[in-house]
């Protein structure tokens, strides 16, 4: 069984030249202790997202964190520029638009164990570079995860955690009440009474995470079982779930009523089939939940980590803390 538990996000504007190196301590330091070059190499790959930002766009930044589940590390560059006319080519070593070297893209994707990038008109350009370490796990299935905290905060009171299991993802989304400290408190108690025993049926979960929380402030929580072609969703509060392929929005759930660890409904399971290419996508209310109402093509057909990213740029609300977490398998390119 393969199981981790949420890994912070660190969020770095890309506003101006300066930030080039910023973004390129900060990447090297959420890098310190993996094995040999990584480190350096983890500072390159965010020198290089970040410059390609200055040069060609605005409004942009990068999102650094370890990688959930997979070990490694992940830098995730995202903009509201004009986007690339031929990504392609802009890929190409040597080719530039601003007399450069134009080493960039191009450097950045010899780097990467893995990397992906979106451009389009509206969208702008979301790139994911992905370091690997040596004996990384597999995963059975796509996932981007993001776990902001509410600007001026330094820890985030939202959480998640995930587990592979018998061909199934079962993952757990917290939004601890409050902001700060004690709702960190409460949402990695929750991560760690999930882990404990990710396979129980969902209902038994929450009731475990219940009974783990009535000390803490309590929460809002969210759990979702995957399996091939089937979807259980059970929640308390205002933790969100959403299905949706290349063809658009097909469901939406919110939690039922109520605050775990304080005042409990009884919980109950929803099930949905999914079709093929289908995305689940957790988040708190950190995120506007408007972001369902009309999504674009472009959107719809991103990958789960350029997902999570596009809708952390652009509708995140940051007085709150902000998660989302996006489960393929999905049509997105990769």
């Amino acid at each position: 069984m393969n199981t981790d538990a949420a890994t912070r996000t660190l969020h770095i504007a890309i506003d101006h030249p300066s930030a080039v190196q910023s973004a390129a301590d900060q990447a090297r330091s959420v890098a310190r202790g993996m094995p040999g070059a990584l480190p350096d190499q983890a500072a390159v790959l965010a020198s290089e997202l970040a410059s390609n930002i200055v040069k060609h766009a605005r409004n942009g930044a990068l999102f650094v964190q370890r990688s959930p589940l997979r070990g490694g590390m992940d830098i995730v560059a995202v903009d509201s520029g004009p986007g690339m006319p031929d990504v392609a080519l802009s890929l190409r070593d040597g080719y530039s638009t601003t007399r450069t070297m134009g080493a960039g893209l191009g450097a950045a994707r010899r780097i990467a164990t893995d990397f992906a990038i979106r451009s389009e008109t509206g969208l702008g350009t979301l790139a994911h570079a992905r370091l690997a370490e040596p004996d990384a796990p597999r995963t059975t299935g796509a996932t981007g995860a993001l776990c902001l905290p509410a600007d001026g905060e330094q820890e985030s009171g939202d959480g998640y955690a995930v587990a592979e299991h018998d061909g199934a993802r079962t993952a757990l989304m917290i939004d601890g009440l409050g902001h700060g400290p004690e709702a960190a408190t409460a949402a990695q108690r929750a991560e760690r009474t999930f882990l404990a025993n990710p396979t129980a049926p969902l209902v038994d979960i929450i009731a475990a995470l219940h009974r783990a929380l009535r000390h803490t402030r309590g929460a809002a929580v969210a759990a979702l079982r995957l399996s091939a072609g089937r979807a259980e969703f059970c929640g308390i509060g205002n933790v969100r779930a959403t299905t949706l392929s290349p063809r658009g929005i097909h469901h939406q759930f919110t939690g039922h009523a109520g605050i775990v660890g304080f005042n409990l409904p009884r919980p109950r399971s929803r099930f949905v089939d999914l079709a093929e290419h289908t995305t689940v996508v957790l988040y708190t209310d950190g995120i506007d939940h408007r972001w369902t109402h009309t999504p674009t093509d472009a959107r719809l057909t991103l990958p789960p980590v350029l997902l999570a990213a596009s809708l952390a740029h652009t509708h995140r609300r940051r007085r709150d803390d902000a998660t989302i977490l996006a489960l393929g398998p999905h049509l997105g390119m990769r």
